[in-house]
């Protein structure tokens, strides 16, 4: 299978833009593999990338003192890493690493900018994008506040399958604690719990999701809204440009 035509298939974003737009942008972007914890960008450095998820996941991740941390963030393959060049700006606000092994599509910063100038279908898909990871910033700030560690804990390993598209993937109680802002007691204690109520498996650091359902009832409403989000402003539009490329092929 072309490679051109898998990416067609598996980057959302990529795959709403008009079908020449799509393949001139894909002319310019190379596949990289990215490893689990990788760092692509700290706060404040120069953003000279941008990054189109295929199988992989991305955290934004706003460092705090000392050690702690928060994942604000999460971008698979419904979008892209690099949005600030978009508003004109050229350094990173967060703490950019990689959250799930896999592929993903790198561009130059500079021939995306150009490529952004050229094209009102990619800057019409990328402020639709903005939208949604804007919400999704403000969604889970209000869900580290009000919910608690299991709650939490289910929200993100749900979203984590949803990018991973597998029922399986590896993440440890360390980095775990890491993304939520939490102790790792917390994550031990969370995660026990949902094993035992066989919603999840779980053994040095590999995941099983065992009961999708259950998992979806144990998280808290922020997962659901979250997605009904996604679908609205990105699925649907996905699917309008999809009819579209068919009806003029």
């Amino acid at each position: 299978m072309p490679f051109s035509h898998y990416v067609n298939t598996t980057n959302r974003l990529l795959a709403a833009l008009p079908a020449k737009e799509r393949e001139r942008l894909l002319a310019q972007c190379e596949p990289v593999e990215l490893r689990f914890a990788d760092i692509i960008n700290k706060p404040g450095e120069f953003v000279l990338h941008v990054y189109f998820p295929i199988n992989s996941s991305i955290s934004l991740v706003t460092p705090l003192e000392g050690s702690t941390s928060l994942e604000v963030g999460l971008i698979g393959n419904e979008g892209m890493l690099g949005i600030p060049l978009t508003l004109g700006v050229d350094e990173s606000p967060f703490l950019a690493l990689v959250q799930s092994a896999g592929l993903a599509l790198r561009m130059n910063g500079a021939a995306f900018l150009h490529e952004l100038k050229r094209s009102a279908a990619l800057q019409r898909e990328l402020n639709r994008y903005l939208y949604v990871l804007i919400s999704q910033i403000a969604q889970t700030a209000a869900c580290s506040r009000f919910h608690v560690v299991e709650a939490r804990l289910a929200r993100w390993l749900l979203m984590t399958q949803d990018r991973a598209h597998s029922d399986s993937f590896h993440v440890t109680h360390v980095f775990l604690a890491y993304m939520l802002g939490v102790r790792r007691v917390g994550v031990t204690k969370a995660a026990s719990s949902l094993q035992r109520q066989k919603l999840i498996s779980y053994h040095r650091g590999d995941v099983t999701i065992l009961d999708r359902n259950g998992l979806e009832a144990a998280a808290c409403p922020c997962y659901r809204a979250e997605k009904e989000t996604y679908e609205r402003f990105l699925g649907y539009n996905r699917a309008i440009h999809h009819q579209n490329d068919l009806a003029h092929s």
